[in-house]
């Protein structure tokens, strides 16, 4: 009877409890770095606003691959292609892009938190089966000092 419960325990920690955890954890981490590309593209967005200043043109080196660069100038970076996500850009001025990232950033900081709490929950359920499976041992291990003392 004990030995069952000890492995449907251990079944419901390694075929739900443990996989459920990974899952979050890798989805916070998608959005953490979801965050530091919109973070990355805020300073790319601030650096492009101070270097064209003047005439509105921009001049930088581009990665061709393989850390070859060239050359390059942008005439307008009045505007900027920003992914809104799905796949889908939209064009938009330095400023409107700006406004965009902080609200996006805001709210996978949102989303980010939700999981954190999520996996705090898993993260103690894991722990209270753990203890529970502890408790079930200790009981079988009496039980079977018991069984012995009386043959």
């Amino acid at each position: 009877m004990i030995k069952s419960k000890v492995l449907d325990y251990e079944q419901f920690l390694d075929d739900k409890l443990r996989p459920d955890l990974r899952r979050l954890l890798e989805n916070r981490d998608e959005l953490y770095n979801d965050i530091a590309e919109y973070n990355k593209l805020s300073v790319a967005i601030d650096t492009i606003k101070k270097a064209s200043c003047e005439n509105g043109v921009l001049r930088t080196q581009m990665d061709l691959g393989c850390n070859v660069f060239c050359q390059a100038e942008v005439p307008d970076t009045s505007m900027i292609m920003v992914s809104v996500g799905f796949g889908f850009f939209v064009e938009m001025t330095l400023d409107e892009a700006q406004q965009f990232i902080s609200e996006k950033v805001e709210h996978l900081t949102k989303k980010t938190d939700v999981l954190s709490s999520n996996i705090a929950k898993v993260k103690a359920h894991i722990k209270v089966v753990l203890e529970g499976l502890r408790e079930i041992q200790k009981l079988g291990k009496y039980e079977d000092d018991e069984h012995s003392d009386r043959n």
